[in-house]
C-alpha cells in the first residue's frame, strides 16, 4: 500500500520520546512492506539534517518555545487570529497544505495518517474517500488542564486554559471525523472511544523504538544513579525539581549522578555529586552506564518513551507510578515509589545490588517481545483498514 504520513517534525532522528514513538510506527510500516511518504518540518536548529528518500521537508521550525526568541509570540498571534491552539498554531502554514493538496492530486494513496492531533487543520483538504487515522500520542487537553492549575500568574493560566479548551475540541473533532484512532494507553482509549462517531480504536504497546536491541553486557557502568529527559519541557523539570528538592536529601553524598538531556544547563556545578551531561546521542547507552535509573514523573498522559528505553537497557529502574502508565507487567529490573524517601531508598537499594545478568537479560526479552508485537499489530491495522 501507499501511505501518505503527515506529521510535525520529521523523526528520523528521534531526539525527544514523541519522535521515538513516531518513527516506530514509519519503520513498523515500512518493515511491512508499504510505501510510506512522510511530510513534516525539519529542525530550525538542526545544521546536520539531512532528509531520506521517503521525507519531504515542508520547511524549518522551532520545537522548545524557550529557545523561539520572537518566534513564540508571533505563533501565538496567528493562533489568536485564526482561533487555533498554539500548539497548533506554530505548525500551521500554507506550504503544508498546498503540499499536502499537490501529494493527493498526483499520487495514488491507500492511507492518510495524521500523526498529533494538532494537526487536524489538515483534515480538510483530505477527502473522504480515503482510510484515514489519527495517532493519539496522549490526550492533550488533559496536559493543558493540569499547566493551568499550576500556572504561575493569571495570563499564563488564561492562555492553558485557553489551549486546553481548543485543543480538546480539535482532538475530539478529528477523532470522529477519521476512520480509526491509534491510542498509546488504555486510559486514552477510554476516553476516545466514549466520544460520538469515533470510529475503531486501538490500542499499540509502543517499543523503545526499532533500531537493533544492544547487548547488555557489552556496557560497563559509568554512574550509580541516572536521569535522562528533555528539561525544556514542563512535565519533565517539574518530575526532575521534585527529584532535587524531596528525594536527593535523602541520599548518600558520596552516589555519582548523571543527568542527561537538553535544557538543564543550570545544573552545571549546582550540585557537588551530580554531572550534567546535556544531550547524549545513545539513550539507550546511556541508561546501560547506570546502575539504576530514577524516573521521576509526576504528570502528564499517554506513555513515557524514556521508561521503556531504561527497560531495554537491562539497568535497575526506580519510577514514580505514573511513569509506568501504559506499561504493564515490566520486567523485575523496575522498582515503583510514590514517596520521595521510599524512592531514594529504592535508588540506594539498587546501587547496593545492581541487576544480575539474568534480571537485565529478562528485561532485554521484554523489549524484544514488545518490539515484535508492535510491528505485528501496525501490519495488522493496516491490512484490516
Amino acid at each position: 500500500m501507499k501511505i501518505l504520513f503527515l506529521t510535525t517534525i520529521l523523526a528520523r532522528k528521534k531526539q525527544l520520546g514523541g519522535e521515538i514513538s513516531t518513527q516506530a510506527f514509519i519503520d513498523a510500516l515500512t518493515k511491512s512492506g508499504h510505501e510510506v511518504s512522510v511530510l513534516g518540518y525539519s529542525r530550525k536548529d538542526d545544521l546536520s539534517f539531512e532528509k531520506s528518500p521517503q521525507e519531504i521537508v515542508i520547511g524549518q521550525r522551532y520545537i522548545e518555545s524557550k529557545r523561539t526568541k520572537l518566534y513564540s509570540t508571533i505563533w501565538l498571534i496567528s493562533s489568536l487570529l485564526k482561533n487555533l491552539p498554539y500548539s497548533a498554531g506554530k505548525y500551521y502554514s500554507r506550504a503544508y497544505i498546498n503540499t499536502v493538496k499537490e501529494k493527493l492530486s498526483k499520487e495514488n494513496y491507500d492511507v492518510v495518517i495524521i500523526d498529533h492531533s494538532r494537526l487536524e487543520w489538515l483534515n480538510h483538504f483530505i477527502e473522504s474517500k480515503y482510510k484515514t487515522a489519527l495517532i493519539a500520542h496522549n490526550i492533550e487537553h488533559e496536559i493543558y488542564l493540569e499547566s493551568s492549575k499550576s500556572a504561575g500568574n493569571l495570563v499564563s493560566s488564561w492562555i492553558y486554559r485557553r489551549e486546553a479548551r481548543l485543543v480538546k475540541d480539535m482532538e475530539d473533532r478529528l477523532a470522529a471525523s477519521l476512520n480509526e484512532l491509534w491510542a498509546y494507553t488504555p486510559h486514552d482509549a477510554k476516553y476516545f472511544s466514549s466520544l460520538e462517531n469515533v470510529g475503531k480504536v486501538r490500542v499499540f504497546g509502543i517499543p523503545p523504538g526499532l533500531d537493533k536491541l544492544k547487548p547488555i553486557a557489552s556496557v560497563s557502568k559509568q554512574c550509580d544513579i541516572g536521569i535522562l529527559g528533555s528539561w525544556s519541557w514542563r512535565a519533565n523539570e517539574e518530575g526532575l525539581q521534585w527529584f532535587l528538592q524531596l528525594v536527593y536529601p535523602h541520599l548518600p553524598s558520596s552516589l555519582s549522578i548523571h543527568i542527561a538531556g537538553k535544557g538543564g544547563d543550570w545544573l552545571v556545578g549546582k550540585y557537588p555529586n551530580i554531572n550534567y551531561r546535556g544531550y547524549v546521542p545513545d539513550a539507550q547507552e546511556f541508561m546501560a552506564q547506570a546502575k539504576v535509573m530514577a524516573i521521576p514523573i509526576l504528570s502528564g498522559s499517554g506513555i513515557q518513551i524514556k521508561t521503556l528505553d531504561a527497560i531495554a537497557s537491562g539497568s535497575s529502574i526506580v519510577a514514580t507510578p505514573i511513569a509506568l502508565r501504559g506499561i504493564s507487567d515490566p520486567p523485575s529490573t523496575v522498582k515503583i515509589a510514590e514517596n520521595p524517601e521510599d524512592f531514594a531508598n529504592l535508588l540506594v537499594s539498587a546501587v547496593n545490588s545492581p541487576a544480575t545478568q539474568q534480571a537485565s537479560e529478562e528485561a532485554l526479552t521484554w523489549a524484544q517481545t514488545r518490539q515484535d508485537n508492535f510491528i505485528a499489530d501496525v501490519a495488522r491495522a493496516i491490512n484490516e483498514m
